[in-house]
């Protein structure tokens, strides 16, 4: 019995840890919790560990200045495959909630404007989408998970799908 029990946390262990290795490797991470929601953090020590997304990080326009572009396509077997281009900038998910840096930080998947997912990488599946006339867009955000600007203006792409 003990020895079953044994093997059956060692299984547990590396399962769920396989499928997080998985997770993280495609750079997804699915966070769509309101994080202005205090108890959606734990209580006393929601409001030092929520992060701020009203925040901007505003940047100047110019030829250094980040942008984003996306497609997503139905993929052959199921779902869709967004892929998202920036320029000017780099996903980097070893500074994720850290301190800022220009031109680095991590994007936003946003379905009708209700949070997907946090995103490291430039694919992403989405196994589904609602019925009807849906917009898939994507924010660039800074480490810290400021929204990031340019003059003001977010960076951010959208595309808009009729899904039957």
């Amino acid at each position: 019995m003990a020895r079953s029990l044994a093997l059956f946390a060692i299984g547990l262990v590396f399962g769920g840890g396989a499928g997080f290795v998985l997770a993280a490797a495609n750079g997804v991470t699915f966070d769509g919790h309101d994080h202005g929601d205090p108890s959606h953090h734990g209580g006393a020590h929601a409001e030092a560990m929520a992060h701020d997304h009203s925040t901007t990080v505003n940047l100047p326009a110019g030829a250094d200045a980040p942008s984003v572009a996306i497609a997503l396509t139905q993929d052959p077997m199921a779902g869709w495959n967004l892929h998202v281009m920036p320029q000017n900038f780099r996903f980097a998910p070893e500074n994720a909630s850290t301190a800022d840096v220009d031109g680095e930080g991590h994007a936003h998947v946003y379905i009708n404007g209700e949070k997907l997912a946090r995103l490291y990488g430039n694919w992403i599946h989405i196994p589904d989408l609602p019925k009807g006339e849906v917009e898939v867009s994507v924010s660039l955000n800074a480490n810290g998970h400021s929204a990031l600007t340019v003059d003001n203006v977010p960076v951010s792409a959208a595309v808009t799908v009729q899904v039957d």
